[in-house]
């Protein structure tokens, strides 16, 4: 069984779909062990302790540089022996002591279809502006492995919702979250923790 651990900032909405994708047995080979916030209000940790999940705060705001910042995660994930680790809203670009640390086993849900509308500064209710200002027809979500570029690493899972006319930001960031990443964030991480995700030359192939 492998230990999952869950980094978050807000809300917590992928965290949720996470504990509820595992209580009704959609995870398999794992469990959430552990939330770990940047932010010691965010509701994720109510979440999580409506739950009886153990979570832990690493202020972002205490740390003078992102580099001091990782490190303290880094520390705080091999003391909970994190086998994955689940960005849910995790407002931080983690530097790359962690994302060396734990290659291939970040994991983080992009709501694009990447290499679209990705990359720094591409976040939130920005992403899907950006979407609809450029005019697509359809847009979705990615769920990747994390490494040093940010939403640059191996593509797991993609899923496509379509854009309507009368769409604003809002209502397309709401659509993609209930109709894809609600559903995929699940998805890979099980496929996760079965050991089905297979990384050839750079690239992750799920065998299912």
């Amino acid at each position: 069984m492998k230990n999952i651990v869950v980094l978050v900032s807000g809300g917590g909405t992928n965290l949720q779909a996470l504990i509820d994708a595992e209580k009704s047995g959609l995870i398999k080979g794992g469990r959430i062990t552990c939330v770990i916030s940047s932010n010691p209000d965010a509701y994720a940790l109510e979440r999580a302790a409506n739950s009886g999940i153990p979570s832990r705060v690493v202020c972002r705001k205490e740390y003078s540089d992102s580099v001091s910042y990782s490190h303290a995660v880094l520390d705080v994930l091999n003391e909970e022996k994190a086998d994955l680790v689940v960005l849910a809203g995790f407002m931080t670009i983690l530097d790359e002591c962690v994302t060396k640390a734990y290659a291939y086993k970040i994991i983080n849900v992009h709501p694009a279809l990447i290499p679209s509308f990705c990359g720094e500064g591409y976040y939130g209710l920005r992403v899907h502006k950006a979407a609809l200002d450029y005019g697509v027809k359809v847009s979705g979500a990615t769920i990747h492995f994390v490494n040093e570029e940010a939403d640059a690493g191996a593509i797991i899972l993609q899923g496509v919702v379509n854009v309507e006319k009368d769409d604003t930001p809002e209502i397309l960031q709401k659509r993609i979250m209930e109709n894809v990443e609600w559903k995929l964030l699940p998805k890979a991480v099980s496929l996760f923790c079965q050991d089905k995700i297979e990384i050839i030359n750079g690239r992750a192939y799920v065998n299912e």
